[in-house]
């Protein structure tokens, strides 16, 4: 027997939301370290979002009765061989019913000749791209998507002298590009506050990547949560829940990107939702109910 779900008698007819999509995994090195962080998942957001961020979105119309799907995108794996195509390390969407966050693009790897595997992937915040394995030359940055997050850094090779990975793009800055210099890594591109929640919590931060010149270097991760490049060692992940990249390894694995978050929230003089799967967490505040999913499950008014 089919069980129908109806709304309450004052059901809301529209929601703010907050959509961040899983980032990327960072990139691998071995021997001398020059590969790319992972870029933030895309962020959408119907609340002010401060640090950079995109354009503030229109709140989502809603229906009474109407179950309505949310996806919490997992954060991407972070590269385990030099030889993976980049692609390999992208995030995935997260989706609250039409609206979807882009996967953050995954980190470009060192020591290749292989545009697919050095190259940073475009993405909701594109990856840092990794350096050439011989020979010189710049391996050029990624894109990120319009009102989602910002471009990932390029990497650098130059006759073994210096090498480096660049950052991971974040929703509120680019990845910055790997440097001819000894300090040559390129740093995640920042994150984005948003207090959807009650509270100010940043999102989305681009993973650091590592680079070799006289000495090995590290990139910090953005803030919000993107991992540090390890010169000597696996790239720290990004932290859970916040959309954040992966960074890169050197003589290590990539560092697996944060998985995302969608949070909604609405008047609390309308009713509470008729239903939800999933298990959000729900909380009343500042006028406000408001539903966090951490994993995916669906909403009825």
């Amino acid at each position: 027997m089919q069980i129908l779900s109806f709304g309450g008698a004052n059901p809301p007819t529209a929601v703010d939301y907050l959509v961040v999509a899983g980032g990327a995994g960072g990139g691998r090195s071995n021997g001398s370290p020059r590969s790319g962080g992972g870029g933030a998942g895309g962020l959408r957001s119907t609340v002010t979002a401060t640090g950079g961020g995109g354009t503030l979105e229109t709140a989502l119309a809603v229906a009474a009765g109407v179950a309505l799907t949310v996806t919490v995108g997992a954060g991407g794996a972070g590269s385990t061989s030099t030889s993976q195509n980049a692609s390999l390390n992208n995030g995935n969407n997260s989706v609250f019913s039409t609206i979807t966050s882009t996967y953050g693009g995954g980190g470009g790897n060192g020591e290749s000749n292989t545009t697919a595997f050095l190259q940073g992937q475009d993405g909701g915040s594109g990856g840092g791209s990794g350096g050439q394995a011989s020979g010189s030359g710049t391996t050029a940055g990624s894109s990120g998507t319009a009102n989602q997050g910002f471009g990932g850094g390029s990497g650098q090779h130059q006759d073994g002298v210096w090498a480096g990975g660049g950052g991971g793009g974040g929703a509120g800055s680019a990845g910055v590009n790997a440097g001819q210099s000894s300090a040559n890594s390129g740093n995640g591109g920042a994150g984005v506050a948003v207090s959807i929640t009650g509270s100010s919590v940043t999102y989305a931060g681009g993973g650091g990547g590592v680079g070799v010149a006289n000495t090995n270097t590290s990139g910090t991760g953005g803030s919000g949560g993107g991992g540090n490049g390890v010169a000597s060692g696996a790239g720290m992940a990004g932290t859970t829940n916040t959309g954040s990249g992966g960074g890169s390894g050197g003589n290590g694995n990539g560092g697996n990107g944060g998985s995302g978050i969608v949070v909604l929230r609405y008047a609390d003089t309308f009713d509470a939702a008729a239903s939800t799967t999933g298990s959000p967490t729900i909380t009343v505040s500042g006028g406000y109910r408001i539903y966090t999913f951490t994993g995916s499950g669906t909403i009825t008014f």
